[in-house]
């Protein structure tokens, strides 16, 4: 069941939160009850036998932590690192197991040619998410950050359902104090400010991102099927798909935070203007956040301590001690930073484009670092043009991530081989048949008779296409996002009253509870109910 459905909006949404509100003024307890009971049938209406299957990993988590609890308070520590790791082992090899066997056996038959065929194993939606999520609560368990839970407190924390397909990743430190003193009561505030996300949300998702989705997917079916894009259709495709994925996954964590905040819960921010980053590194620390945090709290972090003080045992150069060594920047920097975005690849999807996307990010990162480093050694810092060096820096952020999101997009290798190669004007430059037309004499006289005639699209479908990315660039890099605009009311865990730089000279657009937001939010509301239709998904739950 989709949050941009009928059925959810309409019939699951209104009675959850009714029985919820109901109960909550019998019983809390009672409340919490229908909460983890709508949350296990929420995911069992999308497919019954995703219960089925990741139930007993649920299950498994459970006892784990409990055993950890037991060990620690009896000071068996290493007991308790061992049971530690057989816990992530179990998790990792669950997560293999459904996500990634058929791909590595599809890689041994690619090198080896040993055509293993297995049955189609079927996927649990989510599966991806929710092993992370009970990781990180195993890590935090074994830490001491987690020093007590009821079976109740577990069931919430892994089944609530706004967060449950698709994030954000939450720590259970996070929400569990807000469960515990919720009062399970409707609250006007709350309400105003959940509907609020939910329609901004809704409107990201059904008008902007499915917007961008009917001309950017057909693109990459065109490249699928074997046909060259020449340099227009090739760079839409890019920042076509860019946008289309920020505002669907944006416009998703939109949806969830203001889900949770109708039972009174604060979801940690999961984007933060992302494609205003100027770097690669401000990039990751603004897109997907929660994801972000956990890649460098559980992998980079551990792995750079460990290797340092294998460093500092053997006498040897570290990161900002004594200097940095090209050798401690390749061990304490690129490869860790490398091997955690390959992991980052590899959790988004089984497949080689994935694996090189991860790649790629890993080596910008990586450059990044390095320039932060070096710069200081050959550049003077200077305050001359600081607002046009930054205006450059986003401008080349935009662009290189937007190229390596043709790897994301892409099916298959050979697919985005063909869009990177129009992307560099290898396939020529081909322009609609009028316009190609009206052009000719331009285009003789400036000597570019090579300017082909493309044959599938019109001026009509050129302009609609350049029109929706040049609008929506603007409006992600110049318009204050969903949370800045509900900023005085916290929207998300820890944005409380936040008023920067991007809202400073634009405060009459802050959201609050007043007449003319409430018809403004409407009519954006009445938009994009109008056009659900129920044949799209997010693009992340399939993760």
């Amino acid at each position: 069941m989709l949050f941009n459905s009928f059925q959810f909006i309409f019939a699951f949404l209104p009675l959850t939160l009714l029985a919820f509100y109901v109960l909550g003024r019998v019983a809390r307890g009672a409340a919490l009850n229908w909460l983890i009971f709508a949350s296990l049938g929420f995911y069992a209406l999308w497919r019954p036998f995703n219960v089925v299957l990741i139930a007993p990993s649920i299950i498994i988590n459970f006892i784990l932590a409990r055993a950890l609890l037991r060990l620690r308070s009896a000071g068996r520590d290493r007991t308790a690192f061992w049971v530690l790791v057989c816990g992530i082992a179990f998790n990792v090899a669950f997560l293999g197991y459904f996500k990634y066997t058929n791909f590595f056996l599809g890689a041994a038959d690619d090198i080896f040619g040993t055509h293993v065929q297995v049955a189609r194993i079927v996927l649990p939606l989510a599966i991806s998410f929710i092993t992370f999520q009970k990781i990180a609560f195993l890590v935090d368990v074994y830490g001491g950050r987690v020093e007590s839970f009821t079976l109740r407190e577990y069931c919430l924390f892994v089944l609530f359902f706004p967060q449950l397909i698709a994030g954000p990743i939450v720590h259970f430190r996070e929400v569990m104090p807000q469960f515990r003193s919720a009062s399970c009561r409707f609250d006007a505030t709350d309400a105003s400010v959940a509907l609020t996300l939910f329609i901004f949300g809704l409107c990201k998702k059904v008008l902007l991102a499915d917007g961008l989705a009917s001309f950017v997917t057909p693109l990459y079916e065109r490249a699928w099927h074997g046909d060259g894009l020449s340099l227009f259709p090739a760079w839409i495709a890019a920042f076509g798909f860019t946008l289309q994925i920020y505002f669907d996954f944006s416009g998703y964590s939109d949806m969830a935070i203001g889900l949770a905040r109708f039972f009174g819960i604060r979801l940690p921010a999961n984007f933060d203007s992302p494609l205003k980053a100027a770097n690669i590194i401000d990039f990751w620390l603004r897109w997907h956040m929660t994801l972000t945090r956990f890649l460098t709290a559980y992998i980079f972090n551990p792995l750079t301590l460990a290797l340092t003080r294998r460093r500092v045992a053997q006498g040897k150069a570290v990161i900002g001690r004594r200097g940095t060594t090209f050798g401690a920047f390749v061990n304490l920097l690129a490869f860790p930073i490398i091997l955690t975005m390959l992991i980052s690849g590899l959790w988004h999807g089984a497949g080689y484009t994935f694996l090189l996307w991860g790649l790629v990010h890993g080596i910008f990162l990586t450059m990044n670092h390095g320039w932060r480093l070096a710069r200081p050694l050959w550049l003077k810092t200077s305050t001359r043009f600081v607002h046009l060096r930054h205006r450059v820096a986003m401008a080349l952020t935009y662009v290189c991530v937007s190229a390596s999101m043709v790897l994301f997009r892409s099916p298959t290798l050979p697919t985005a081989g063909r869009i990177f190669s129009g992307m560099l004007g290898m396939n020529g430059v081909a322009l609609p048949a009028k316009l190609h037309a009206h052009l000719s004499p331009l285009l003789a006289r400036l000597h570019l008779a090579a300017v082909q005639v493309d044959a599938v699209w019109s001026i009509k479908d050129l302009m609609h296409a350049v029109l929706w990315v040049t609008g929506l660039s603007a409006v992600v890099l110049l318009l204050p996002n969903t949370l800045q605009l509900l900023a005085g009311f916290e929207p998300a865990l820890g944005r409380y009253k936040e008023v920067d730089e991007t809202t400073q000279g634009m405060r009459y657009l802050l959201w609050r509870p007043w007449l003319p937001w409430a018809i403004v939010t409407s009519l954006i509301a009445a938009l994009a109910i109008g056009q659900l239709s129920g044949g799209s998904q997010f693009l992340y739950w399939q993760f």
